[in-house]
């Protein structure tokens, strides 16, 4: 029987044709995080696909995996860690590079963001090509963490962002 929270919350995603550019369809979330009962909806599925995963700390890139991540935190009654662009965090960094589609970008963790052994749930939007998702995952495993799961609002499934997160339990509410 399918989840009507998971339903309710696939019809508040809005479709944005030609964005960021002609032949894009861009999967706007802002609408769900307009709509209190939506973006509710969002952490409690949250919360409950990682349910049985034991969790100790949720770590977010930014932007919109930390609107996800401090709620899911809180929710889970674990801390919260930011992944950055580079020159955003203000300590000792741990930096990773991945690639775009034309070009590459990085992303930054404090270095004792994380301690040996934590079990950590990395947390955003979207799972396109998983660049990010995974630049992410080698982030956590470099500062001796262990990557419980990744959870996505959507996933992009013609992309196969999940193959770059290869050994990572992956946990996607909605699938396009």
């Amino acid at each position: 029987m399918p989840d009507e929270r998971i339903t309710r919350v696939q019809q508040l995603i809005r479709d944005v044709p030609d964005f960021p550019k002609p032949g894009i369809i861009f999967k706007d979330i802002t609408t769900v995080l307009r709509d209190p009962e939506g973006l509710r909806l969002t952490i409690e599925l949250f919360r409950d696909a990682l349910a049985e995963r034991p969790v100790d700390v949720v770590v977010a890139m930014e932007s919109r995996g930390f609107i996800f991540g401090v709620p899911l935190a809180l929710e889970l009654g674990v801390g919260f860690v930011p992944v950055r662009k580079p020159g955003k965090l203000p300590a000792d960094v741990e930096r990773e590079s991945y690639e775009l589609e034309y070009g590459t970008d990085q992303l930054e963790i404090h270095r004792d963001a994380l301690l040996s052994g934590q079990r950590v749930a990395v947390v955003d939007d979207l799972l396109a090509t998983g660049g990010t998702a995974a630049a992410t995952v080698r982030l956590v495993r470099r500062l001796g963490a262990e990557v419980a799961a990744a959870a996505f609002l959507v996933e992009l499934d013609f992309l196969e962002g999940r193959k770059q997160l290869s050994g990572v339990d992956v946990c996607s509410i909605v699938h396009y």
